[in-house]
């Protein structure tokens, strides 16, 4: 359990600094920020290789988490890092995240059990 939590508030963490990466800039704004754009790739690495090593009883227990979709974002990264679409990440990010980021904060309170 231990080792499934750490998985989780590695994912909510780099879920939430892909957010404040992104802020309210537009897919422009971050691709000519070569640093801000390396970070947010990094980050989206991160969140998709954490998601991949949750085990399938904690994903079964969560369905409504993106797994897959953040495992294979950081596939597409990682092996075609030349061709990245930065306004799908930017898009991502945005719309996606905010509510995959209350659901992992659901998740771990859940693995956490009664305080």
């Amino acid at each position: 359990m231990r080792r499934e939590l750490l998985l989780l508030r590695e994912m909510r963490d780099a879920a939430v600094a892909i957010r404040e990466l992104v802020g309210d800039r537009d897919a422009e704004q971050v691709e000519l920020d070569a640093m801000r754009r390396s970070a947010l790739l990094w980050h989206f690495t991160v969140l998709g290789e954490a998601a991949s090593q949750v085990r399938q009883g904690t994903k079964n227990a969560h369905p409504d988490i993106a797994w897959r979709a953040a495992t294979r974002l950081r596939n597409r990264i990682v092996h075609g890092y030349w061709n990245i679409d930065v306004e799908t990440l930017v898009g991502t990010a945005s719309e996606d995240l905010p509510r995959m980021i209350a659901q992992l904060e659901d998740a771990i309170a859940a693995l956490m059990g009664p305080e």
